[in-house]
């Protein structure tokens, strides 16, 4: 029992780091009183909650009574590159609309704001027999919330996402209010929204306007939302306590020893391999033509992202001190179920479970990975349609997750999204994954067969692309109505690569989840119940792509430079750098820290000292995003747009010297908006009282 306790106030002192990505319904709010002296209460909570809104892969909010919503310039750059063309490039020259009729609708761009949640863990567990086997019990739970959400969305007229925290030990419905009008109103060149490129990202100090501005309607009229954050126009000071409300996407300090080990010596390198060969296919298709570049840049940008911070990852991984410290805590929780008998009988053989499954997983990564759609949106539409009929003909119990009752209607929205597709851009993934399928699978291979028929991978690719018609969403409508005789009917290219597609996925995907997921599932949420046994609910949940408040003041640290990290930049800086590059007349790094001619040309408007970016010790990930930063009175005082490489590893394990995220300043945006983007009128809608 001693040890017990010692681990329960070695978790609680390490929570007094500003660690945690916590739930609303699970708020600190003691801890924060007592480190702070700041007492959050229902009120202000509900009031970040309703004003932060979920964006495809990341967070903006609300920011004025009519509607105006920021985020930063990455996640909006794709719905900006949608309104773009090869005459008016919104992203490399920037946008302001003059007022409220120009603001452009883009296609397809949903935005959703979390109304509440409702913890179902009852309902779903007591849908699983006891002795069920662990394959039969993972889709009796996913069968179990499928059929909650449905449920509620008939009864609520919400869009309801079913929630699992803990590794299974929670499950919850999340109920949303989704908004299909929104508008772009504003957003800076992506040279100074991005500046440093590449070179620069996970790094500090940094000189990013990472901002766009949006406005969501609803009937045709600039919506006016319950709660919005003012822009706080005296931002905010060292050591100044500050609040994250946002989306981290994906954390894994919950997984077991063995499944870290595995991330570091598997897992990630493989992703990384994969990703150099997406971006040298992408690259290649670039620097074919300046058009093809432009639209190719979106996704050139996410998995150089993604690289980068896979490799700040492997690197915290590979400090000993870290997976030394998983094994401790570990080893404490294990010595504490060993003394309680009834936790003994149900968790004590679970990490053995879970090591096996990972052994498991290795055995099937390459499979499972190069078996399915990958990042190619036009065969997984194709794919969603070859088993669209197929999966409604069966009782709802026995389909494929996505296609259960519950989750029907969710699957039919993504396949008639409104987003448009770029197909050379598809074309070029396709080709890159059916090469590493047949790099890493062998030309036998069944599946490498099936897929090339003896042809090369870009000569099948090439193929699939330019003869499909699915990326007009009417065509993709048509097929999904006209059931099984339409799809039987159909000669689209993509559309046959599904088929052929079909059955390995089919079969990879099941071997996963009995040996793989279920064990995980089921085995997780066992070593979940045994946390909450012994320390409750002191522990926050990995993140899963929704809403979580983080706090922390704004910090220095050391970044490996031998002094201290400045804990704001100004625009003084950007304009140092810049020079220091030699200009606009060097090309270095593709022109990294080149400036748009006008941002030259009004450089002597600015107030140059004006703070642009600042650190601080939030606790994020990606999907943050686009995150609002506010004070303790819940003013806007800046976006989070990245994290320091150095802390990358926290996506796996914590570390207070190391976890700063970086954020644009509210000020730089007031200042950029004022003398550079001519848009008086959106700084006075972002003050007003």
């Amino acid at each position: 029992m001693r040890r017990t306790v010692l681990a329960l106030l070695l978790v609680l002192s390490a929570l007094r780091a500003d660690e945690g990505m916590w739930t609303f319904d699970n708020i600190p709010v003691q801890q924060i009183k007592s480190k702070y002296g700041v007492e959050l209460d229902a009120a202000w909570l509900q009031r970040l909650q309703l004003a932060t809104l979920r964006f495809p892969g990341g967070t903006g909010a609300f920011v004025s009574r009519d509607g105006l919503v920021v985020t930063n310039h990455h996640v909006g750059r794709s719905a900006i590159a949608q309104v773009s063309s090869p005459k008016a490039d919104l992203v490399k020259d920037g946008f302001v609309a003059a007022n409220r009729d120009q603001e452009l609708r883009i296609p397809g761009l949903e935005l959703m704001m979390l109304v509440s949640t409702e913890n179902v863990t009852a309902s779903v567990n007591g849908a699983v027999a006891k002795g069920t086997a662990d394959k039969d019990a993972l889709t009796m739970r996913r069968n179990a919330l499928a059929d909650l959400r449905k449920a509620e969305e008939a009864k609520s007229g919400f869009t309801c996402e079913p929630v699992t925290l803990y590794q299974g030990g929670e499950y919850w419905l999340y109920r949303y209010k989704k908004f299909h009008d929104v508008r772009l109103v504003a957003a800076p060149e992506v040279q100074v929204a991005a500046f440093g490129g590449d070179p620069d990202n996970y790094t500090y100090p940094r000189h990013n306007l990472d901002f766009s501005l949006f406005r969501v309607y609803e009937n045709g009229q600039p919506y006016q939302p319950q709660a919005f954050l003012r822009f706080q126009p005296k931002g905010v000071a060292m050591g100044e306590l500050t609040f994250i409300s946002g989306h981290p996407g994906t954390t894994f300090r919950q997984q077991t020893h063995a499944q870290m080990v595995y991330a570091r010596d598997v897992g990630i390198p493989f992703q990384l391999r994969s990703l150099a060969s997406q971006k040298a296919a992408l690259l290649a298709l670039a620097a074919t033509s300046p058009e093809l570049r432009r639209i190719a840049a979106e996704t050139l940008y996410t998995i150089e992202n993604s690289a980068k911070r896979l490799g700040g990852q492997l690197q915290g991984l590979a400090k000993a001190e870290n997976l030394r410290q998983v094994e401790a805590a570990e080893a404490d929780l294990k010595a504490a179920v060993a003394k309680d008998p009834q936790l003994q009988v149900r968790v004590g053989e679970s990490w053995d479970r879970v090591a096996r499954a990972v052994a498991r997983q290795q055995a099937l990564l390459k499979e499972s990975t190069y078996t399915g759609p990958g990042r190619v949106a036009l065969l997984g539409h194709a794919l969603t349609l070859v088993r669209l009929a197929e999966e409604e003909g069966k009782p709802s119990a026995l389909r494929l997750t996505e296609f259960s009752e519950g989750n029907l209607k969710a699957t039919k929205a993504r396949l008639l999204s409104q987003r448009p597709v770029q197909k050379p851009v598809e074309a070029a993934l396709l080709a890159a994954g059916l090469q590493e399928a047949q790099d890493e699978l062998g030309a036998d291979h069944p599946f490498v067969k099936a897929m090339l028929g003896g042809l090369a991978p870009g000569t099948v690719a090439r193929a699939a692309v330019e003869g499909t018609k699915l990326e007009d969403p009417a065509v993709r409508k048509a097929l999904a109505e006209g059931g099984s005789a339409a799809l039987a009917a159909s000669t689209d290219p993509m559309i046959l690569l599904a088929r052929k597609l079909d059955p390995f996925n089919r079969a990879i995907r099941k071997r996963m989840e009995d040996e793989v997921t279920s064990v995980y599932s089921e085995h997780g949420g066992r070593i979940a119940q045994a946390r909450f046994r012994v320390f409750g609910k002191a522990l926050y949940p990995d993140a899963t792509f929704t809403l979580r408040l983080g706090y922390g003041t704004v910090a220095t640290y050391a970044n490996g430079t031998g002094t201290l990290a400045q804990p704001f930049t100004t625009y003084m800086g950007m304009y140092d750098r810049h020079l220091g590059w030699g200009g606009n007349a060097a090309a270095a790094e593709d022109g990294a820290w080149t400036l748009p001619q006008r941002w030259l040309d009004r450089q002597a408007k600015l107030d140059l000292t004006t703070p642009f970016n600042f650190i601080y010790s939030c606790d994020t990930v990606g999907g943050n995003s686009g995150s609002p930063v506010v004070n303790a009175k819940g003013e806007f005082v800046g976006i989070n747009f990245d994290s320091v490489f150095e802390g990358q590893g926290g996506y796996y394990v914590y570390d207070a010297d190391t976890k700063r995220a970086v954020a644009t300043d509210a000020r730089a945006i007031l200042e950029a908006l004022r003398k550079v983007m001519d848009a008086e009128q959106l700084v006075a809608e972002l003050t007003e009282k």
